[in-house]
């Protein structure tokens, strides 16, 4: 057992405590704001949380490991941040929400959208090393982005294809249809772009694009099909134009044609997914596609509202957010000052003082408390002034039983002699036994008090 006011803590273990609840509520705090208690991701899909063939966690984290600030989109409103914005939509997403989003950043930076392909289930439970995440391929399931770049068509196949009609329908291509099957007379399905070489890793399967404004970054390497392109809509790219080798145009000051910014296209997924990113040649393609697209930005954005994992802002997020972070930064200040303060103070806790205490210093005090809230001060004025002329009377000698007058007349003789030019004590002891006031009492008395010092000293 401890004494009574004991410590139980030392200083130093308190701070530890203190230190550590500190850094779990904090901790707490991140995880509500940024939604990392909202689930995984990675339910093989395809998009950035994505780890089966057809998700593009490979390509985010291969541009994280190449030093881009890259970050995973969960709110609309970080769609309107700086930097190369990644959409990877599903195949029956609303064309005209995508173009929705597109068009607001023209002007804020550039947009690579990379189509789908392929249409993917979850691997069996049963299946041999398979871990979460990863899908088994069902087929392919192009993009019908009705409302999105009509002008463009996507073709899966060597004839037959699908196309986003001008008006904003599904028309088919020369063939009438989909048409699945080899890359033409079955060679390997080869890509070239950016100065690199390689083979798509499904040479049966190979989805390519067609448009007059498209203009060729990443080719097919025997028919020269579009498998990555840019639009051309009067702006100026230089670092698109460079990678698909045409003349660079003029721009305004602003390095980008009319302060507009590119937007890229990927119509053969398997260049920058997982499937795709296994192979070294895939990987220095992205990382060059992602530079020319981006103009030289290290931040890259991957959408995921459009992959079903949006989130709404919480009261949290919205406190550091401008302007609620400044009101923030304070609240957070002034919370560490009391803290600290706190910690100062730390010590056995002053023992609390008796209502009433023992003695006679308490029953005056409580004799005074009595008549202040009483408010009758007036009544102890002529018992105050005795009191002192009793005082002073024993202090110079003077005759007991002389009658009032006579008393303070000596009084009033002895202290001419100390003091010539202080007020007589019958003034003073008049003046107190005729104050009514709470301030006049206390200054009546304060001077008779000081005139007793100068007497008795």
């Amino acid at each position: 057992m401890s004494a009574p006011g004991a410590i139980p803590f030392s200083p130093r273990a308190a701070l530890a405590l203190i230190a550590f609840g500190a850094v779990v509520f904090v901790a707490l705090l991140y995880m509500i704001g940024s939604g990392a208690g909202g689930g995984s991701t990675n339910d093989g899909g395809g998009h950035a949380g994505g780890k089966g063939l057809n998700g593009y966690a490979a390509f985010a984290g291969f541009l994280e490991r190449r030093g881009y600030a890259v970050r995973r989109v969960h709110s609309e409103g970080g769609l309107d941040d700086p930097g190369l914005l990644v959409l990877t939509p599903p195949a029956l997403a609303d064309g005209a929400e995508i173009d929705r989003i597109v068009a607001a950043r023209r002007r804020v930076g550039p947009t690579l959208v990379i189509a789908p392909k392929w249409a993917a289930v979850a691997a069996p439970r049963d299946a041999k090393d398979a871990r979460r995440g990863w899908v088994k391929l069902a087929g392919t399931q192009p993009p019908v982005w009705r409302g999105f770049l009509d002008d463009v068509g996507v073709r899966l196949g060597p004839a037959g294809g699908v196309r986003l009609g001008p008006a904003g329908g599904v028309r088919l291509g020369p063939a009438g249809g989909v048409r699945l099957g080899p890359a033409g007379d079955g060679r390997r399905a080869d890509w070239s772009g950016a100065g690199i070489a390689g083979a798509l890793p499904d040479a049966a399967r190979v989805q390519s694009g067609s448009g007059a404004r498209l203009v060729p970054l990443v080719v097919g390497g025997r028919d020269g099909r579009i498998l990555a392109a840019y639009v051309a809509d009067g702006g100026s790219y230089p670092a698109l134009e460079v990678m698909a080798r045409r003349p660079v145009s003029p721009g305004d000051p602003a390095g980008n044609g009319n302060g507009r910014h590119a937007i890229v296209l990927v119509f053969e997924p398997d260049l920058l997914d997982n499937y795709g990113m296994a192979s070294l040649p895939n990987a220095l393609l992205a990382e060059r596609l992602v530079h020319a697209a981006a103009g030289g930005a290290r931040v890259v954005h991957f959408d995921l509202t459009l992959n079903g994992f949006a989130r709404a802002p919480n009261l949290l997020t919205l406190a550091f957010t401008p302007p609620f972070l400044a009101a923030t930064l304070c609240l957070l200040l002034a919370a560490l000052a009391v803290g600290w303060r706190a910690f100062l103070r730390f010590g056995p806790p002053r023992a609390g003082a008796r209502a009433i205490a023992f003695g006679k210093r308490a029953l005056v005090a409580n004799a005074a408390g009595l008549i202040r809230r009483s408010r009758r001060l007036h009544l102890v004025t002529a018992p105050y002034a005795a009191r002192a002329r009793g005082r002073l009377a024993r202090a110079l000698a003077l005759p007991r039983l002389a009658d009032v007058a006579a008393t303070e007349a000596a009084i009033d003789r002895a202290l001419a002699a100390r003091d010539p030019g202080a007020a007589p004590f019958s003034v003073i002891a008049a003046r107190l036994r005729g104050a009514h006031s709470p301030h006049d009492i206390v200054r009546a008395a304060q001077d008779l008090h000081a005139l007793e010092r100068t007497l008795t000293r």
